[in-house]
Formats: C-alpha cells, sequence, structure tokens
C-alpha cells in the first residue's frame, strides 16, 4: 500500500517534527548515567527512589526544551496536507506526554493532535518496543497495514517494522543509517510532503 493510501500517520516528535535540540550525552552526564547508553532503559534499572529521582529531573530538563522548542521545516505545511486528506495524526514519543503537549504548543502545531492521539512514555513501553505504536492504533481502532510511522531514529523505525506499519526516515544529513528498517528515507519533512504530491490522499 502507497503512503498516500494510509489514513493512520503516527509520528515521533523530537527531532522529527520539532528540530533536534536534545543532548543526550549532556543529559546523561547530569543524571550520572553510563555513556552511550539509552536513558530510560538505564533508568529502569535503578532503584525505585533513585529512578523516581531522576526521572523528576529528566522530567524538568525536557521541560526546559519543550518551552524552546522550534518547529522543523515543512511541518506545517506537511501536516495540512495530511489533515486536509482526512488522515489520523497521532504521536509516540520517549518524552512525557506534558512535556509533549509542550512541544507541540511551542511549534504552533497542537491543533493538529488531540491529546489522546500523543503517546508518552508514562503510557507504554517505549520505543523500540511497539506496545505505544499498537496502543494508539487500537485507539484508532486502525489496522497497521493502514498506519505510517515517521522518526528520526532507529527506535522509531523498530517500533513501526515491529507493530508492522510502513516506516519513514526522516534524516537531514542523508546518510540513513537504518536503510534496512526503513521503507521511505527523506531528508526533511518538505521532501515528505513532495513523495505524498505524487498521488492522492486515501
Amino acid at each position: 500500500m502507497a503512503l498516500q493510501e494510509r489514513d493512520s500517520w503516527i509520528f515521533d516528535l523530537d527531532g522529527t517534527l520539532s528540530v533536534a535540540a536534545h543532548d543526550f550525552a549532556g543529559i546523561r552526564r547530569e543524571l550520572g548515567l553510563p555513556p552511550g547508553e539509552p536513558i530510560l532503559e538505564e533508568l529502569s534499572k535503578l532503584p525505585e527512589t533513585e529512578a523516581a529521582r531522576l526521572t523528576e529531573r529528566l522530567d524538568q530538563i525536557e521541560w526546559d526544551l519543550a518551552c524552546r522548542a522550534e518547529p522543523a521545516r515543512g511541518v506545517m505545511a506537511l501536516l495540512q496536507v495530511l489533515s486536509s486528506g482526512g488522515v489520523r495524526l497521532g504521536i509516540v514519543t520517549r518524552n512525557s506526554h506534558r512535556n509533549a503537549l509542550r512541544t507541540l504548543q511551542s511549534c504552533g502545531i497542537e491543533a493538529f493532535f488531540k491529546p489522546c492521539c500523543v503517546i508518552g512514555r508514562e503510557a507504554a513501553r517505549p520505543k523500540p518496543h511497539p506496545e505505544s505504536v499498537l496502543k494508539l492504533l487500537s485507539h484508532w481502532d486502525a489496522r497497521p497495514e493502514q498506519a505510517v510511522v515517521v522518526g528520526d531514529y532507529q527506535f522509531d523505525l523498530l517500533a513501526g517494522r515491529a507493530a508492522g506499519t510502513a516506516t519513514v526516515h526522516v534524516d537531514p544529513s542523508g546518510e540513513f543509517p537504518w536503510e534496512e528498517h526503513a521503507d521511505v528515507q527523506v531528508r526533511g519533512l518538505d521532501a515528505l510532503r513532495a513523495v505524498l504530491a505524487t498521488g492522492p490522499l486515501r
């Protein structure tokens, strides 16, 4: 099924719909976590009290970033095209629900996403596990073959693959290091909109 025929679109948020701003190495140092390891997974290994304290600090760091978030180039035009085509729009993020909503507000695109269609790390096991993607599809009563997952990182693509959706990798560098997990590779959201322009939505 071509992308234009799919009616359920699930986006990563930070670095995909917004300009990448997270210094993950710096955040790990701030939290005292091992370098190079996924933050949420490392937090889950800690004793409950320590994990809660560091998660609260992580939330504050990411809240500050959310308040300063900027929209990715082409995001408004892409979302307008999808919305006018009547497709469902949702977000699956490893960020918190509160921070995700604040990011959307900072970027001026909150009107495109119902809060119930924004799945944060509190609601499901984080990507690359497919639970968050499947939860959103269940909410919509949509099948995986109707859906697309769009993201800038390996975890986004792996979650989509495991859930059975199409996957789109957005990589401004053009290096596309995870091409085996992506059905479509684009250097930006303008390029993705150009792909959609090759045929009518749905």
